[in-house]
């Protein structure tokens, strides 16, 4: 049998301008030697993509997205993969069946029949392949999961945010059993993971995201600011974010006098409900919406921002952040940072140390932060100093993709770099 070499990666979409630290990551992987193949579940929203983006060697297909509309291109290759392997086929559908029966969603149908058709179509006809890797413990996984059992080979996924804490548990848990080590970026995710896998001896191993240092690079600022201030926020226009909280925030700084201007980067489905609340507000002299913007743009907007805001919050269905990876961009760059202290967001900014962090959901505590940040230069140059040492010494991402590396040489099906 020759050697298998390559990894298969299952992807939600691809490319994805929000999702830099997945294309980091395979970019790096390839660098160290690392042969990727990229399948993911649906074509990429953006009309372009980060320059990193266009570096990756990788082939990439694209899966069948629309159970219904797709249907005839899914049915197909799932026949001729049942006829091939019959045993494996039943035990796929079973399992199909039981988490159906847990969750009454035709998603898992059509997780099983991308499996199938992804097996059918190249997974049985690239004998190079010989492990795989799901990026986020839901749909990915889940796809990554049946094809791990349709092909037999070995997978393992990276989890990270509100793909944990909005999962079924028993599904979550049923995956962890099932791989051969789980990824998360994370101390609290991973403290998380092992708790809900219980005494299964599954590895669950916490490989933060970083980002690229040689970008993120820190730029030459003034130590001492002058109204009006500018203010920036990096984040997708969605309940955990925390939107609302940040500009009641910025009203309240605007009566007391404060002057201002603030930039959020970011799209999302509350667009509309954020546009209206700035007017309503009467924030729009204030305020600026950029919509989604490329590396280059963000990096330009870093260095004219005196401090960097986030408001996140744990929404009602569970979804929250682990670390944004606009928090280490944003200490890399000398920026400030201030944030609240939900889930992971502790590990990247200590408070009054290497950045700042309140309790979510109060934006009269939010307005006081930013204030007294504002206007205490030392408070201010302290935190930004040791936040960038921070960022550089624990968050360089080829220290950490370097780990990710050692996690799949260990596994014995695979001979890589």
């Amino acid at each position: 049998m020759s050697p298998r070499t390559t990894i298969g990666y299952i992807l939600k979409g691809y490319p994805r301008i929000s999702e830099t630290f997945i294309s980091n990551e395979i970019l790096l992987l390839e660098e160290l030697g690392f042969s990727i193949r990229l399948f993911s579940m649906r074509h990429p929203r953006e009309t372009f993509c980060h320059d990193s983006v266009k570096q990756i060697r990788a082939a990439v297909d694209y899966l069948p997205t629309e159970l219904l509309l797709e249907f005839h291109r899914l049915l197909l290759p799932n026949l001729f993969l049942a006829a091939k392997n019959p045993p494996r086929y039943r035990k796929a559908m079973a399992l199909a069946g039981e988490r159906f029966r847990r969750n009454r969603k035709l998603a898992t149908l059509k997780h099983l029949l991308q499996a199938g058709y992804m097996t059918n179509r190249f997974l049985l006809n690239e004998p190079d392949i010989g492990h795989l890797h799901g990026h986020f413990a839901h749909s990915p996984t889940s796809v990554t999961m049946f094809a791990s059992m349709l092909s037999g080979l070995p997978f393992s996924f990276t989890a990270h945010a509100k793909d944990i804490y909005t999962s079924n548990p028993a599904q979550l848990k049923e995956k962890i059993e099932k791989a051969g080590f789980v990824v998360t970026c994370t101390r609290h995710n991973s403290e998380f993971l092992e708790q809900l896998a219980g005494s299964h001896s599954t590895p669950i191993h916490c490989v933060y995201h970083g980002i690229d240092l040689q970008l993120f690079n820190q730029q030459v600022r003034s130590t001492r600011s002058q109204p009006p201030y500018k203010l920036l926020t990096i984040a997708r226009m969605t309940e955990k974010k925390g939107l609302p909280d940040l500009y009641r925030a910025l009203s309240l700084l605007k009566k007391r006098g404060l002057e201002f201007k603030h930039t959020l980067i970011g799209d999302g489905d509350d667009r509309e409900k954020i546009l209206a609340l700035i007017e309503e507000l009467d924030l729009q002299n204030e305020c600026i919406c950029l919509g989604t913007r490329t590396h280059t743009e963000v990096l330009d907007q870093f260095r004219q921002t005196d401090l960097f805001v986030l408001a996140c919050r744990i929404a009602k269905s569970g979804d929250r952040d682990g670390i944004p990876n606009v928090l280490v961009e944003s200490l890399a760059m000398g920026v400030p940072a201030l944030s609240t202290n939900v889930s992971a967001i502790p590990e990247i900014l200590k408070h009054g140390e290497t950045g700042y962090t309140i309790e979510p959901d109060n934006p009269e505590l939010m307005a006081e932060s930013i204030e007294k940040i504002l206007l205490d230069n030392d408070l201010r140059n302290r935190i930004s100093e040791q936040g960038r040492d921070w960022v550089h010494n624990q968050f360089d991402n080829r220290r950490w993709v370097r780990n990710l590396a050692d996690i799949f040489q260990a596994q014995p099906h695979l001979q890589l770099a």
